[in-house]
């Protein structure tokens, strides 16, 4: 009986380790980034307007852009189409990143 309790917990244990949804769909797969940071680095230290900005989405392959102004909270999520870039009090650009 013990090695019955010992084989169920361990049944149970790997189902939850499972990868298929409980309905029986298969899992859902992550859609590619297509937001590249690197090409974006170039702009670091020009002024940002949106003549850069309209750069910049060219450049990294985003179709969104989110400006950061200075001292601003931005959420943490993941967006794989954005790009954030972050600037000074003097419009300078100061990050370029993909998220």
């Amino acid at each position: 009986m013990r090695a019955f309790f010992t084989l169920a917990a361990s049944a149970f244990a790997l189902a939850a380790c499972a990868t298929a949804a409980a309905d029986g769909e298969p899992p859902t797969r992550q859609p590619e980034q297509s937001c590249r940071t690197e090409p974006g680095q170039r702009f670091v230290g020009q002024r940002a307007t949106a003549e850069v900005g309209a750069a910049i989405l060219a450049a990294t392959g985003a179709t969104r852009i989110r400006w950061v102004p200075p001292r601003t909270a931005v959420t943490m999520e993941f967006a794989y189409d954005r790009v954030t870039v972050s600037y000074d009090d003097d419009y300078r650009i100061g990050s370029v990143n993909c998220n």
